[in-house]
């Protein structure tokens, strides 16, 4: 990324933050009533305040421990079960349908079902944190299997290769793109529904602690609490996005892109199945 990005990107935060330090500072009501929200000073000084105490760190620890148990569990299923469904037409009818029913469901919704379910608040806050997650990852992996060409795969089986070599070698790198998109997706929806289950059950984390901190009426603790959730937001989709770009680096690089000006291409498909598949020697 170029310097003048990286500049244009830290101005639209800075001035995001000056117009809501000139609005609250003013305290202008119009339809909305920026009288009522503490200034950036006053959310700054209770930051600073709150990260000097143990506790934050805790509540931190705590949600970030859910956040990788309950995502990590959803993205390992989720692409097993999507590649499942969009391979498989037993997977398709026995899943698919059972998919369908629940996913229009909001994993908030399932707050009082993993209460009665599960023996502890841990444990509840952890599925639901899976399911908001899990189902993004099967939708998306489901689309992006079924959107590959069949040639390639075709290319393997008349090279020699199993069933295994194709989707290790031609099914899931073609599908690296969508999948990591639905992973994207899925972390942001896990942070929702994570916070959401902290205020309603939880014991610590983010999430809880910003709900305490409403119930008292300490409006800067409040947005303590939202600065941080983005903050952590932004760190775990910024590393997803990270770790997919470096997954399918072998994709071609978008036209007018630098590594395109300066004449570097990726791995073509094609090579890539040459090289991936073992060749057949010549019979004597």
């Amino acid at each position: 990324m170029s310097a003048g990005r990286r500049l244009l990107r830290v101005a639209s935060i800075v001035a995001a933050l000056a117009l809501w330090q000139l609005l609250t500072s003013l305290d202008v009501d119009l339809w909305l009533r920026f009288s009522q929200f503490p200034t950036v000073g006053e959310v700054a000084a209770a930051f600073t305040d709150r990260a000097a105490t143990a506790a934050y760190w805790q509540d931190l620890g705590y949600s970030l421990r859910r956040i990788a148990v309950g995502f990590l569990l959803a993205a390992v299923l989720g692409v097993a079960t999507g590649t499942a469904v969009a391979r498989s037409r037993w997977a398709a009818d026995l899943l698919g349908p059972l998919i369908e029913a629940v996913r229009p469901v909001p994993a908030i919704a399932l707050v009082p079902v993993a209460i009665l379910l599960l023996p502890t608040n841990e444990q509840g806050i952890v599925f639901i944190t899976f399911t908001a997650a899990f189902f993004p990852v099967v939708v998306s992996t489901r689309h992006a299997v079924r959107a590959l060409s069949p040639v390639w795969e075709e290319a393997v089986l008349t090279l020699g290769g199993g069933r295994l070599r194709v989707l290790f070698s031609v099914v899931l790198p073609g599908a690296l793109p969508g999948i990591f998109g639905g992973l994207s997706v899925g972390v942001g929806v896990s942070w929702i529904c994570v916070i959401s289950a902290e205020m309603i059950s939880g014991e610590y984390g983010v999430g809880y602690r910003t709900w305490q901190a409403y119930t008292v009426v300490d409006y800067p603790g409040v947005f303590v609490g939202m600065v941080t959730i983005g903050a952590l937001g932004l760190l775990t989709s910024t590393a997803v996005e990270l770790v997919g770009r470096r997954a399918t680096a072998w994709l071609p690089s978008p036209a007018g892109s630098r590594a395109t000006r300066r004449g570097s291409a990726a791995i073509p498909v094609r090579k890539r199945v040459a090289t991936l598949v073992p060749r057949k020697e010549p019979v004597a």
